[in-house]
C-alpha cells in the first residue's frame, strides 16, 4: 500500500539537513531506476534505509528540492524496484510527501533482509556506510552464510571420513541420551547431517561441530572458544592487563560450552579488584552468563575465520561472537523477534534431556531477569565490525548515591573514592559520580576525610549522626 502525506516546513527542512550514510541517501527524481536499483539492493542486502527520491544532495548548487510533478512520475522507478528485482524485497515501505504548489518526494524504506537480492542485471550490491560497493563470486556466498540464507552448517567436510563420524564416542552418547534406535548412518542423513557432493555423502560443517572430537582441526575456519581475565577496566587493552594467558577451549560444541562455563565461573568466582588498599568483589549470575555464551556458540557465523571470544575485565564481561545479526535480526529487535542462523546446530543440541539451550530468543530474556533479580543493569549489545558483542556491566540498578550509602553503611570505617564509587556502581563517567559525590555532602550524609588533600585524592565517609 502506498501512502500519501503532506510534508511540513520543518521536516522538510530536516530532511534537507541529512548527511547521507549507511541508512540514508537522497536522490534526484532523474536518476536512471536500473542506477537506483543498485542502491535499493544494497539497502535490502545490508542493514536496510531510507532512500528520498526528489531532493539533490548536497553537493548540489542550485535548488535542492526538485519534487516529480505527480505521481505517475515515479511509476517507472517503482516498477522497477518492486517488481524487477530478484528476488522481490519484501515488506518495502512506499510513501509520497506532498510539497503544496511543487509536487511530491518520494520515501521508499527498504527493510533489512533475510535474502541475497540481485538488480535485474543480476549483480549483487551492499551498503557500506554512505557508499554501496558490488558483489562478486565468494563475497556474495559469504553474504548468504551471514544472513543465514545459505546455512554454512550445511557444507561439506571433505577431510572427514562418514566412517569417522558413524564411529564417534560423542554421537553413540548422543543418541543413547535421546534414546533413538536408529543405526548411526541412517541417523545422520535424517537429521541432515551429512551432505551430498560429487555424488558421495560427506559429513556437513553442523555434523563435525556437534560429534567430532576435534572439529578445530577438521573445520577450515575457527571453531574454539577464548577467555581472557583482564585487569582493567580501559575499552583498549594492553598486553600487561592480561593475566595468564588467554585459554583456548577446543572440542565438539556441547563439551566447549560447557569447558568455557567452568572456565569463566573459575575466574569471575571469587574475583575482584584494588582500589588502594581495599579490595571489591566482583559478582555475576552464573545463569545469565551461561546463556549469553550458549548463544553466542549456536548463533555465530562458522564461515568466518575467528573463533568466540570471552573478556572478563574488572567492571564488565564481554562476550564476542563472529558474525553480524542474522536475517531481519537488529539491536533493537533482539528481544522481539526469532532468527536462527545454525538451525540444525540449535534443533540437536535442544533435542538433549536438559539442554543448554532455550528455545530460539528466550536465552536473552533469562539473562535479562537474571541481571536485574542480582540487581545489576541489563546487557547491552554492540556489533563490532564482524561480531556480535554482548557487554554484562557490574553496575548497580541503584542510583549511585544508594550504591556509595550502602557501601559505607556496611563497613566500619569505611570511605570511598570517586574511583572506588565508580567501580562499585559499574558507573564509567567520573564526572557523574563526582555531581553524586557532592549531592551527597550537600545533604549532609557523607564528609571529606581530610578537607586538606587535593580534590582528585578525596576520600568520602559517612557522617556519624
Amino acid at each position: 500500500m502506498i501512502e500519501d502525506r503532506v510534508v511540513i516546513d520543518a521536516e522538510l527542512n530536516r530532511l534537507l539537513s541529512i548527511d547521507e550514510d549507511h541508512f540514508t541517501d537522497l536522490k534526484s527524481k532523474d536518476i536512471q531506476p536500473a542506477k537506483l536499483q543498485e542502491t535499493f539492493v544494497a539497502f535490502a542486502n545490508a542493514d536496510g534505509g531510507e532512500l528520498y527520491l526528489g531532493l539533490e544532495d548536497k553537493k548540489y548548487t542550485g535548488d535542492r528540492i526538485r519534487p516529480f510533478l505527480t505521481k505517475e512520475d515515479a511509476n517507472a522507478i517503482l516498477a522497477v524496484l518492486l517488481e524487477q528485482t530478484t528476488p522481490s524485497v519484501e515488506n518495502v515501505g512506499v510513501e509520497f510527501l506532498s510539497i503544496p504548489q511543487r509536487g511530491y518526494l518520494l520515501h521508499i524504506s527498504v527493510p533489512k533482509s533475510t535474502k541475497v537480492h540481485y538488480t535485474s542485471n543480476g549483480d549483487c550490491y551492499l551498503r557500506l556506510n554512505a557508499s554501496k560497493v558490488k558483489l562478486k563470486g565468494e563475497r556474495v556466498t559469504q553474504l548468504a552464510y551471514s544472513k543465514g540464507a545459505a546455512p554454512y552448517e550445511r557444507v561439506a567436510v571433505e577431510s572427514v571420513d562418514v566412517e569417522e563420524m558413524i564411529e564417534s564416542e560423542i554421537l553413540r552418547d548422543y543418541m543413547t541420551r535421546i534414546s533413538t534406535s536408529l543405526e548411526s548412518s541412517k541417523f545422520l542423513k535424517k537429521q541432515r547431517l551429512l551432505t551430498e557432493k560429487n555424488g558421495n555423502f560427506m559429513p556437513n560443517v553442523g555434523c563435525v561441530l556437534l560429534f567430532d572430537e576435534e572439529p578445530q582441526a577438521s573445520i577450515e575456519t575457527r571453531c574454539a572458544i577464548k577467555v581472557y581475565r583482564l585487569r582493567t577496566t580501559e575499552a583498549e587493552y594492553k598486553r600487561e592487563h592480561l593475566v595468564g594467558m588467554p585459554k583456548t577451549v577446543n572440542g565438539s560444541i556441547e563439551s566447549i560450552i560447557r569447558a568455557a562455563i567452568a572456565e569463566v565461573s573459575s575466574l569471575v568466582d571469587g574475583a575482584s579488584y584494588h582500589d588502594g588498599k581495599k579490595i571489591v568483589n566482583l559478582k555475576y549470575p552464573s545463569e545469565a552468563i551461561k546463556e549469553v555464551l550458549v548463544n553466542a556458540v549456536i548463533h555465530r557465523d562458522y564461515s568466518l575465520n575467528d573463533d568466540v571470544h570471552i573478556r572478563i575485565f574488572d567492571n564488565r564481561i564481554e562476550i564476542s561472537s563472529p558474525g553480524k545479526l542474522p536475517g531481519y535480526m537488529t539491536l533493537d529487535n533482539l528481544y522481539d523477534e526469532r532468527f536462527s542462523r545454525n538451525p540444525n546446530i540449535v534443533r540437536m543440541l535442544h533435542n538433549l534431556p536438559n539442554p543448554l539451550n532455550h528455545d530460539i530468543g528466550e536465552g536473552l530474556d533469562t539473562v535479562r531477569n537474571e541481571l536485574r533479580k542480582a540487581g545489576l543493569v541489563a546487557p547491552t549489545f554492540e556489533q563490532r565490525g564482524n561480531a556480535f558483542v554482548v557487554i554484562i556491566k557490574h553496575q548497580r540498578l541503584a542510583s549511585i548515591e544508594d550504591v556509595v550509602m550502602q557501601y559505607l553503611s556496611n563497613k566500619q570505617d569505611a570511605f570511598v573514592t570517586n574511583k572506588l564509587v565508580r567501580q562499585l556502581s559499574g558507573e564509567g563517567d567520573i564526572n557523574k559520580v563526582k555531581k553524586a559525590l557532592q549531592r551527597l555532602r550537600n545533604d549532609g550524609k557523607i564528609e571529606v576525610v581530610d578537607p586538606n588533600a587535593s580534590s582528585f585524592n578525596f576520600k568520602y565517609k559517612k557522617v556519624q549522626q
